[in-house]
């Protein structure tokens, strides 16, 4: 099955800094707490790797590095979004000639294409590219909402391996999953909102891609696990017991506060590039408050010694 990798729990990771640019002794440590953690995949050089503001030569060496890292331990996904297709093209077949198992694409910002225009631009881009495929709907940050009959359609053509469902709306999840039933069963629907992935993956979704496991790994891949195996229960009280912190981590722009919430944990140093700064204070108390909550300060310090 194209997908089969892609299901789970995957972590979007956040691209750490140091005052001489990416912090890989921390990137090396983050890799290792995800893997130890249990998560299924990784996702480098999204949205909360801050993908924007990372020069063309250190994606080529983020993408090395955590490739040798995880020495085939765990697929790695690179986001490669944009709203150039033919930009979009080259820099998948950079990730896949690199040896990247798949893209994570977003839909083209900005630009807005209709529905048609965003089918031709992942049918094109899938079919240059040649290599697995994850579409990533989130019309909060693209200005743009993919419907579900356009990632149906998408869903057809075979690369195309799954989607990253982050519109906020449940419902539109939903009517992508009874769509596909008894359709592709390799297809991947996972939840791009740490805040609905318990709700999406009990209606028939296959995972999450996650910011909270940054910080707490080893729970959402529990949390998870438990919904995939059935066990509603334990999946529910894991969520519940989460639900707080999911909230908080996007209190202000992702990855403000996961970037902060790490610092706290030793980490990475909390630093981001500009246009982003650093948390403010009210944002660190809140996530404080709910890192403690969880229990995750004792737990992390522990996997850190």
């Amino acid at each position: 099955m194209a997908s089969a990798m892609f299901f789970g729990t995957g972590t979007a990771l956040v691209t750490p800094f140091n005052e001489g640019g990416v912090d890989y002794s921390s990137l090396s440590a983050l890799i290792e707490t995800q893997i130890e953690g249990g998560v299924d995949f990784l996702v480098v050089l999204g949205t909360t790797g801050e993908a924007p503001a990372i020069s063309p030569d250190e994606r080529r060496k983020i993408i090395n590095f955590s490739l040798r890292k995880t020495a085939g331990r765990l697929p790695v996904v690179v986001g490669t979004g944009g709203n150039d297709t033919a930009r979009v093209i080259e820099s998948c077949l950079e990730a896949k000639s690199l040896g990247a198992a798949g893209a994570l694409v977003v839909t083209p910002y900005y630009n807005k294409p209709t529905q048609e225009g965003l089918f031709r631009h992942y049918k094109a881009v899938s079919e240059a590219a040649d290599f697995p495929l994850i579409t990533y709907n989130v019309p909060g940050r693209t200005g743009v909402n993919m419907l579900p009959e356009t990632t149906v359609r998408l869903a057809k053509i075979a690369n195309i391996a799954g989607i990253k469902e982050a519109c906020g709306n449940i419902g539109q999840a939903d009517e992508i999953i009874m769509a596909l039933r008894g359709v592709r069963g390799d297809f991947a629907v996972l939840s791009g909102n740490d805040d609905q992935a318990f709700h999406m993956i009990n209606s028939g979704g296959h995972g999450v891609i996650s910011v909270l496991s940054n910080i707490a790994p080893k729970l959402v891949s529990q949390m998870v696990s438990a919904a995939r195996a059935g066990d509603v229960a334990a999946s529910r009280e894991l969520h519940l017991t989460l639900f707080p912190l999911m909230k908080s981590l996007f209190s202000e722009t992702n990855p403000i506060p996961v970037k902060y919430a790490l610092s706290s944990l030793g980490i990475c140093e909390n630093r981001l590039r500009l246009p982003l700064v650093e948390a403010s204070r009210r944002c660190m108390e809140r996530v404080d408050f709910d890192m403690a909550s969880c229990g995750l300060f004792p737990a992390l310090e522990r996997i850190a010694g």
